[in-house]
């Protein structure tokens, strides 16, 4: 049966159904402020991750990285649309809990994102995006790029915004004061 089906079919169902889940519990399709932007970069706004990309995004392209290097080492002789398809089921998976209401509360009470009410669902599917388009490029690019370029992009988010995916993952896990303090300018 599974050598029927394409990885790429599956692959964009599992984006699809990711997509038809959120917007079964409620999440907004879109900006409530009604338009799609390709980029809002104002992180302390009611349309942060409301709309295409934002400072986050850098932090999806370094799951991609991060899932091809994992699914390399433990399911190499899968072909990459297989490997593919499972680090989208993995990203897919991990939009759904972080769009759940008890991750919202607690991004809420313990990290610098006050005004976060989830997810739009278009930037969910977008996030999804830029896991694959970090997949792909790690699958392209030697090992010391991917990891220069993961380096990079979160040295350039702590200094401009103050987060990124390490802090993030922190705040989330391990909320820590100091961390906070500073991440408000404090």
């Amino acid at each position: 049966m599974l050598k029927r089906l394409s990885p790429w079919a599956v692959t964009a169902l599992i984006i699809a159904l990711a997509a038809a889940y959120l917007l079964w519990i409620g999440r907004e399709p879109i900006c409530k402020c009604g338009y799609v932007k390709l980029w809002h970069g104002v992180v302390v706004s009611s349309e942060n991750s409301q709309h295409l990309t934002d400072w986050y995004t850098p932090s999806h392209i370094i799951h991609g990285f991060a899932l091809f290097g994992a699914l390399w080492l433990l399911a190499r002789r899968l072909s990459i649309g297989w490997r593919l398809a499972i680090a989208t089921l993995v990203e897919a998976a991990w939009e759904l809990i972080e769009n759940s209401d008890a991750v919202i509360e607690r991004y809420r009470s313990v990290t610098i994102s006050l005004d976060y009410y989830g997810d739009s669902v278009i930037n969910t599917v977008a996030d999804i995006l830029a896991m694959v388009l970090g997949f792909f490029l790690a699958a392209r690019l030697p090992v010391w790029l991917t990891v220069v370029l993961a380096i990079g992009f979160e040295a350039v988010t702590i200094w401009l915004i103050r987060d990124g995916l390490v802090l993030n993952v922190l705040m989330l896990l391990w909320p820590l004061d100091w961390v906070a303090n500073w991440q408000a300018g404090r």
